[in-house]
């Protein structure tokens, strides 16, 4: 074979002694077999003698339910282990893809809430078919097919950097969400109110700006709220575009903790910081919807509230 040819022209010596610079065993040469066999130690002995010193071992108990269960979400050391990049790189990356993607769904979201009440075709139609597109896929489908499908296209303007493009999937998918929601809180306000502006002389564009729109948020924000904390949850979805060490979020921070140990208890503790955000959020959202449910209490300095009092003397 060849091997054998460069062995027995020399060549195989040459480079071994070019190449590998350290002393060869006397009697040997590269490609030979005539170095001596290394003098190694009885094994079989050893294995044996260390069999007969061996102290019985205990039967081993089985551990009960509770025990195992503590075992697997319950670990401290873990615990410990995982907060400190839980907080300084999982919680501000979760923070950083939820507000960044959130400011790309509320102006998208707007701007699909308006086109999908406009009397002309060509921008309703448009908008009506990407709300239906987002909303009826995946969330996963979403980040993937943006995330890896999308990503190599851009990726002379992202430098081939998943994050942007989370946050760009994030955003679209919650532009359809929102835009929804605008959608309905401007037409739950009274045509009235549009009718009464244009008769004051204002424009179509000021009157739904000044007049429409305004009530119709303040109707939604609790939806809108919600949908802020659905954001927060499927940020961890960015987990499958393969980000780097620190552009982790908390997900996957306690994803590859419990990859390298096989314990769940880093996810147990990711999963307490997502409630420590959320169930805040969920109670906001309690109290914007009583407090907007309850209306605001009259000041006694209102003018109307003064004349109506002094009618009722």
């Amino acid at each position: 074979s060849g091997l054998d040819a460069i062995i027995a022209d020399g060549t195989w010596a040459r480079l071994y002694t070019e190449w590998v610079p350290r002393a060869l065993p006397p009697g040997w040469k590269p490609g030979s077999k005539t170095a001596p066999e290394p003098e190694l130690p009885d094994f079989t002995a050893i294995a044996a003698e260390n069999e007969s010193n061996r102290a019985p071992a205990a039967p081993v108990q089985p551990r009960s339910t509770l025990s195992q269960l503590a075992a697997s979400f319950l670990d401290w050391d873990l615990y410990k282990q995982a907060i400190p990049d839980l907080l300084k790189t999982g919680l501000p990356n979760t923070l950083i893809l939820t507000i960044a993607a959130s400011i790309i769904g509320l102006v998208l979201g707007m701007a699909l809430a308006v086109a999908g009440i406009s009397t002309k075709r060509w921008l309703r139609w448009p908008a009506r078919i990407y709300t239906d597109i987002f909303r009826g896929l995946p969330e996963v489908v979403i980040i993937l097919l943006i995330g890896l499908g999308v990503g190599p296209v851009v990726g002379h303007l992202t430098g081939n950097n998943p994050f942007p493009l989370g946050i760009a999937a994030l955003g679209l998918m919650a532009a359809a969400y929102i835009g929804e929601i605008f959608r309905s809180g401007i037409q739950s306000v009274d045509p009235g109110q549009l009718e009464a502006s244009r008769a004051l002389g204002f424009s179509y564009p000021i009157s739904m700006r000044l007049v429409v729109v305004p009530q119709g948020i303040r109707r939604v924000l609790p939806a809108l709220m919600n949908q802020f904390i659905s954001l927060l949850k499927a940020s961890s979805l960015v987990y499958f575009l393969g980000l780097v060490a620190n552009q982790r979020e908390l997900f996957q921070v306690g994803r590859d903790l419990n990859a390298q140990t096989g314990n769940l208890s880093p996810l147990v503790a990711a999963g307490l910081f997502y409630l420590a955000l959320t169930i805040p959020l969920t109670h906001l959202v309690n109290y914007i919807d009583a407090r907007l449910r309850r209306g605001r209490r009259p000041d006694e300095e209102d003018p109307l509230v003064l004349s109506t009092s002094q009618e009722m003397n």
